[in-house]
């Protein structure tokens, strides 16, 4: 009831205070000297717009060079150097656009601003500015909306042949990555049932592609330099997303729906560690989307290197179902069990039945004439 009895107080103050306002400006007009008033703060307020109007421009240009350091990386990705290039584009016209409007707003009430005995001009319509002023804006967005339509359509299309094809799995509070095997250089399948304490992604062992099918290290994504790479994005319980913002990359993992996504990185991290100076810099991939308590962890730190290194590293990997020999042969399928014992010796001997990815050579080519030479003399 206090509350109550307070409120009304509050309005009934205010009503008295707004007819005290009132009464003052009705005793200016009875002795005639409200015009001179209304003409001294009318320009006074002129005077104020046009000085936020200088202030606020150069408050704007100092933030924005300031906040300079903090804006998004350099992009290091084919498709990023568009997608930067369409938003810097975008931002030009609209801060022209926003500038010239904003000057004629703040102008206009200076220099039409009240004065004893001027008179409003009436001007009702004119079809030529209405036709420029519809038809212009139209076409900029047109175009806009087409370039942007355009590098979309590109960067959502399918991966060129030659693309590294990585798995990207989300959970509750990390990521899980699996690369394809250098048997067959194809991901498996996988099936949701078949996830366990041992099997954290339910890869489907009852698919012979996923025997030589690898999971990679824990806390890192690892991906060759100058080579497209397709990331095969999915969720195993809530929403997340996909971050990685010097890549330009984003792209929500849905459960139940799987997405993807493909970019061509153009600098090693050795590369960017250089160009920073700072030897600890290192590209990360993180979740955007706020999925629980434990949000803040769901990071990976992104390796890329030379692809000889990669290669090479791949090389090394040993299939997971030989890291799990105990816990998943038994539930490989009885005729596929031996192709799957195959490929796990395979990955404790990879020369045993799998030949290696080839690394990138700088050789020079072999002249077939010297060769078919050398040949006939044996």
């Amino acid at each position: 009831m206090m509350n109550i009895l307070l409120g009304i107080g509050a309005i009934l103050i205010g009503v008295i205070l707004f007819m005290i306002f009132r009464v003052g400006t009705l005793i200016s007009v009875v002795r005639g000297s409200h015009h001179k008033r209304a003409g001294t703060s009318n320009k006074v307020n002129a005077a104020l717009l046009l000085v936020f109007l200088v202030l606020g421009t150069i408050g704007a240009v100092w933030s924005s060079y300031s906040a300079a350091d903090d804006f998004l990386p350099a992009p290091v990705s084919v498709h990023g150097e568009q997608i930067d290039t369409l938003f810097w584009v975008t931002m030009g016209i609209l801060c022209a656009v926003f500038f010239a409007t904003h000057v004629l707003l703040f102008y206009f009430p200076f220099k039409y601003q009240f004065k004893e005995g001027n008179r409003a001009a009436f001007y009702p319509d004119n079809n030529k500015l209405e036709v420029i002023w519809t038809i212009v804006p139209a076409i900029v967005l047109t175009l806009l909306v087409l370039s942007g339509w355009k590098v979309w359509r590109d960067i959502t299309a399918d991966a060129p042949q030659e693309a590294e094809v990585i798995e990207i799995v989300g959970q509750q509070f990390n990521w899980w990555v699996r690369y394809p095997g250098k048997v067959d250089k194809e991901l498996g399948a996988y099936n949701f049932r078949m996830i366990d304490a041992s099997n954290a992604v339910g890869i489907d062992l009852s698919d012979e592609k996923s025997f030589d099918d690898f999971m990679g290290p824990s806390g890192e994504l690892r991906v060759p330099v100058g080579k497209p790479v397709l990331l095969k994005i999915r969720a195993r319980d809530v929403l997340h997303s996909v971050y990685m913002p010097h890549f330009r990359l984003k792209m929500d993992a849905v459960p139940g729906m799987p997405t993807r996504f493909w970019f061509t990185p153009t600098k090693t991290t050795a590369q960017m560690r250089q160009e920073t100076n700072n030897p600890d810099f290192n590209y990360e991939l993180a979740c955007t989307e706020v999925c629980g308590r434990g949000h803040f962890s769901m990071r990976l730190i992104v390796v890329v290197e030379e692809q000889a290194d990669y290669v090479k590293w791949y090389n090394t990997q040993k299939p997971w179902l030989a890291s799990t020999r105990e816990d998943n042969l038994q539930k490989v399928p009885a005729n596929l069990r031996e192709k799957a014992l195959q490929i796990i010796g395979a990955g404790d001997n990879p020369s045993a039945a799998v030949t290696p990815v080839q690394e990138p050579t700088t050789e020079a080519p072999v002249n077939p004439a010297v060769v078919k030479t050398s040949t006939s003399a044996q």
